[in-house]
């Protein structure tokens, strides 16, 4: 029935925000030490990688679903973030079509958003390119997406096979993107201190030829490796 809302067809009341502070352990971190801290988890799928491979970006996730091959939504969403957020755009891995363009990347680089990450393509590349705000996707397609909707602003969504909520802190850069939950996001971040100490231990050995970490025959050991002897 006309103007009866529809299930999926609704944008959120603001969600939670990480603290300032929170957010600026997570920034300029490589999101390799970020998936360590996290015991190996909260990465996206692999093919979801910046258009430019020196962009990084941190901020909170601002998430959007959306009906494969409409963007109206994604053009919402871009009106009511914040400056810093990160849009998470969840389109079920629809690459038939583009969901978005240069004209969405250079409003929402207007707005102050931090970055961009979708499950789906984009179009006008080196246009979004040339805007500088790091942007996510699996690749590009010039096929146009609709502007009928449905879709949903600032729920639970899956995006790259990782569930996102609002508010939780999304890093990327040319590796790819990781989730950091924001109900984890201060253990977390104290498992970080370690894990960066740990890979400035092994950077001051190698730097003083000790090549490979003890660890490696200790742990061959533990697993019961058998070390044969040489010929003579």
């Amino acid at each position: 029935m006309a103007g009866t809302p529809l299930t999926g067809f609704r944008i959120h009341p603001s969600a939670p925000r990480p603290a300032e502070a929170l957010l600026a352990a997570f920034r300029n971190v490589p999101t390799g030490q970020v998936c360590d801290a996290m015991d190996r988890l909260g990465a996206l799928d692999w093919r979801i990688k910046p258009l430019a491979p020196e962009s990084s970006m941190c901020g909170p996730a601002l998430t959007v679903r959306t009906r494969p091959g409409d963007n109206l939504m994604v053009w919402k969403a871009v009106d009511v973030a914040q400056p810093g957020d990160v849009l998470v755009i969840a389109t079920y891995g629809h690459t038939v079509t583009s969901t978005f363009g240069e004209f969405v990347v250079k409003a929402a680089r207007a707005k102050g958003l931090a970055g961009i990450v979708c499950d789906g393509v984009c179009r006008d590349l080196s246009g979004i390119r040339a805007t500088g705000l790091p942007t996510f996707v699996l690749g590009a397609n010039p096929a146009a997406p609709g502007k009928d909707g449905p879709g949903e602003i600032g729920g639970r969504v899956s995006c790259g096979g990782v569930v996102v909520e609002p508010g939780d802190i999304i890093v990327g850069d040319e590796d790819g993107v990781v989730v950091v939950p924001l109900a984890d996001a201060q253990a977390i971040a104290a498992a970080l201190v370690a894990v960066r100490g740990k890979e400035a231990s092994m950077q001051a050995n190698q730097a003083a030829g000790r090549l490979i970490p003890e660890w490696v025959d200790q742990r061959l050991t533990e697993l019961g490796c058998e070390f044969l002897p040489g010929e003579d």
